[in-house]
């Protein structure tokens, strides 16, 4: 363990690790920095200037992302001295930046935009017409768009790609104050992981191609959840919005910070999978291929299985723990087989050494931690011998229809598919993003996803179906 000192910060005491990085401990303890290059994934580069603070025994300020912590040092982030220093830096930031907040897709989240309104330079000392200008709308590939006029040069984005991803289509192009980010010829920005350098960029240079002019951010709405889109678990931002005489929709995906599981990014594959939530929706219950009130397909399910001897029911892997836990109850209350066989959710091509995983469901882990088999000699057995399939958010029968001829089929899902096509009941799901649970992901870390989500017509969750027909239950018999 690295050896504790005591500093002192703006006259309060704290400990730290001697040696590490000021700015590590300033960004820990929620102390204002201004800083565009530093990122604590990316390590320093000391080229914006902008975290400069007063350090006693030093004759000038100093950047905190390169000044190790000694003990005794006392160091101060505010005073008229050091303002007027970040100041001065801001405005050369600010000379040839241009002046389109209001069509920037960055407004609301630029530390620009912000260190701007801290600082109160509301009257120019540059005339509009002698600001350089440079490439606006530059597609670099993967998602991404360029504005070469917004970039500060903190080259955070070219850090990225040659430190993180190590596959540097990124680089700085010509000189002095005509340097701007751009590609190498004929290398466009192409790695699983390139849109990171969106939430990396501190201004609006980079955006997203995706989300270029969906919403204005102070209008969205955010909560914590993870990426359901393999085993890793990403924790994520659902940013969502429920606009007047509209549903609750999400417009994006963005990666949260948690060191233990997917440090500060995700892949694009993953971020990109919020459309799933939306595209495609099962919303309207069937029997016998015939719109029905979800109500009324719940009996039918409840007589279904009061008729019938055997039953498997086969769940998926993306449940959270505990829907997987209340269906296993349910199922052995009721005598039924339970399988949570889906071989099909695996893909190797997907997987790297890295955040992505072979593994593309959120929950695999639950089916060990309660016992739920999925070995396909089990779910074989029990296949052959059920005469009532219950299915429910497990998509192998899609490619596999042949084997329900003959069975009564029950399914729940959340999306349309070929298994719903194929059942005498279907009843629509809430998806991943509208219910709330716990998933274990494939390192055992235990995650709460909280859904703020507002529906106008919230679908039933698994518990809610499990909870009414255990309700019929108690006024009947099976």
């Amino acid at each position: 363990m690295s050896e504790q000192v005591s500093i002192t910060i703006n006259g309060i005491q704290f400990q730290a690790a001697k040696g590490s990085l000021l700015i590590d401990k300033l960004i820990d303890e929620n102390i204002h920095i201004p800083h565009f290059c530093y990122h604590q994934a990316l390590g320093k580069d000391g080229n914006c200037r902008m975290c400069m603070v007063d350090i006693d025994g030093q004759k000038r300020p100093q950047i905190a992302c390169d000044t190790p912590i000694k003990d005794g040092m006392i160091v101060r982030t505010k005073g008229e001295k050091i303002e007027k220093v970040r100041r001065d830096i801001l405005e050369l930031e600010l000379i040839h930046h241009p002046i389109d907040c209001p069509t920037c897709d960055q407004a609301g989240e630029c530390k620009l935009q912000d260190y701007y309104m801290e600082s109160g330079f509301y009257t120019s000392r540059v005339n509009v017409e002698d600001k350089l200008t440079a490439r606006k709308r530059v597609d670099l590939g993967s998602n991404v768009m360029l504005d070469q006029e917004r970039c500060v040069l903190c080259l955070r984005c070219v850090r990225f790609c040659k430190d993180i991803t190590k596959t540097g289509e990124l680089g700085v192009i010509d000189r002095t104050d005509h340097s701007v980010i751009g590609t190498f010829p004929g290398r466009p920005l192409d790695n699983p992981y390139a849109m990171n350098v969106v939430d990396l960029c501190p201004v609006g240079a980079l955006t997203s191609k995706d989300f270029r002019f969906k919403q204005r951010v102070w209008f969205l709405e955010s909560f914590e959840a993870i990426c359901n889109g393999c085993s890793k678990g990403c924790n994520i931002n659902v940013d969502h919005r429920k606009e007047k005489y509209k549903d609750d929709i999400i417009y994006r995906f963005r990666p949260r910070i948690n060191k233990a599981v997917n440090g500060w990014f995700m892949c694009d594959e993953g971020r990109l999978s919020y459309h799933n939530n939306e595209e495609n929706r099962f919303e309207k219950a069937l029997l016998n291929s015939n719109e029905v009130d979800s109500s009324e397909a719940i009996i039918n399910i409840f007589k279904e299985l009061n008729s019938s001897n055997n039953s498997l029911v086969l769940v998926g892997a993306n449940l959270s723990f505990e829907e997987l836990s209340n269906v296993k109850a349910f199922a052995q209350k009721l005598n039924l087989k339970l399988s949570g066989y889906s071989p099909n959710t695996y893909d190797e091509n997907f997987a790297d050494d890295w955040l992505k995983k072979s593994d593309r469901t959120a929950n695999r882990a639950s089916f060990k931690e309660l016992g739920i088999d999925e070995s396909k000699e089990f779910f074989e057995a029990s296949l052959n011998e059920a005469k009532t399939v219950i299915i429910i958010d497990n998509n192998y029968f899609d490619e596999n229809l042949k084997l329900l001829e003959n069975k009564n089929v029950i399914s729940m899902f959340a999306n349309h598919n070929l298994t719903i096509g194929s059942s005498n009941i279907a009843l629509p799901l809430a998806s991943f993003y509208e219910k709330s649970g716990t998933y274990i992901n494939c390192d055992g870390i235990r995650q709460k996803l909280v859904s703020k989500m507002n529906k106008d017509n919230p679908a039933h969750t698994v518990t809610s179906v499990i909870e009414e027909i255990q309700s019929l239950i108690k006024k009947g018999t099976i």
